[in-house]
């Protein structure tokens, strides 16, 4: 583990008389100067310290008082301040692992603004081919027709297969959605991400990082449309005669399976498959600070242990408020 303190500079009583004296006495430091005197030096600027990001371990920078960062057991995991971008701790950030449907944040981060909420469409079989084995599905028909907006809360709450499918094909078709997304992530600076499926499917070569994730999920926070999607509990999906009842998998944001409900929980995505184990990308807002987190495939605890060490995480997190200096920031890769 890597771990410093940071240094206070004391303000003297001196100090203070030495910058009354400069500010009452212009004119004798303008004679100085002209005398031929060097002019004085100009405030100097703070130089944040060096990331610790790429370093492998875990990595905070605590101030005396801090909070200890808990113990979890993901391979990957990243505590961030959605507001600043500033990244409070994290451990192996930049690894690259399968995200599972944590990539759905980015296919909503690439596909969200070019395609209206209201529009409707009527789906073709064509574009339910081609799902993968075993995906996760909301329940889309062919030669239904859906608003934009059920196909996203199909996608934010069901983790529906079928529905990114659908809105990749009014995207202009998987593999150029896949090309919109590879480019999306390189516009945000998430250098670790490599799109194969846009769903999040397992496929060789498809990985993400902890930093990517919580990059893509501060990111989309700021879209209102995805942010209201994420956040969205319980929803209606339309079905044959009438509409029916879909619960976000986010145990987070609902308290499904016994999971205690996390107060301020904002959403994001959370995602499974038998390469990337459970992932997730969350964000909560308490005491007017937003954070954000990522965990990516716990060791230990079974498949909620997920929600239980991004919980502890979070609760960190917003202890450690002005108890730690920044490990790195969201956008030091940004172009």
């Amino acid at each position: 583990m890597i771990t410093g303190f940071s240094r206070r500079v004391a303000v003297t009583a001196c100090s203070l008389c030495a910058a009354g004296v400069l500010a009452l006495a212009p004119a004798a430091a303008s004679a100085a100067h002209r005398a031929g005197d060097p002019a004085p030096p100009g405030p100097r600027t703070t130089v944040p310290p060096p990331s610790l990001l790429n370093h492998s371990g875990t990595q905070v920078r605590p101030q005396r008082g801090a909070p200890e960062v808990p113990a979890v057991s993901a391979l990957s995991w990243l505590v961030a301040d959605a507001d600043s971008g500033k990244v409070l701790a994290a451990n192996e950030a930049h690894r690259r692992l399968p995200p599972a449907s944590t990539m759905k944040t980015l296919f909503a981060l690439t596909l969200l603004p070019g395609l209206p909420a209201g529009m409707r469409h009527t789906v073709d079989y064509r574009e339910l081919q081609d799902i993968g084995e075993g995906s996760s599905l909301v329940g889309v028909e062919e030669g239904h027709s859906y608003q934009v907006a059920d196909l996203w809360r199909g996608v934010f709450l069901s983790s529906g297969n079928d529905a990114v499918h659908v809105l990749a094909s009014l995207g202009g078709g998987w593999q150029a959605t896949a090309r919109k997304m590879q480019a999306k992530a390189r516009s945000l600076g998430a250098l670790d991400t490599n799109v194969v499926s846009p769903d999040g499917y397992d496929a060789d070569g498809q990985v993400s990082s902890a930093y990517d994730l919580a990059v893509f999920g501060r990111a989309g926070l700021r879209n209102p449309d995805f942010a209201r999607y994420c956040s969205t509990a319980r929803s209606e999906f339309p079905g044959d005669a009438d509409p029916y009842q879909i619960e976000n998998t986010n145990r987070l944001l609902t308290g499904a399976d016994g999971v205690t409900p996390y107060p301020g929980l904002i959403g994001i995505k959370n995602g499974y498959t038998s390469n990337a184990g459970n992932t997730l990308v969350a964000a909560a807002r308490r005491d007017g600070r937003t954070l954000v987190v990522t965990v990516m495939n716990p060791q230990e605890g079974g498949g909620l242990a997920v929600y239980e060490e991004a919980r502890r995480l979070l609760d960190w997190g917003f202890a450690a408020a002005g108890w730690v200096d920044p490990v790195g920031s969201l956008d030091a890769l940004r172009p």
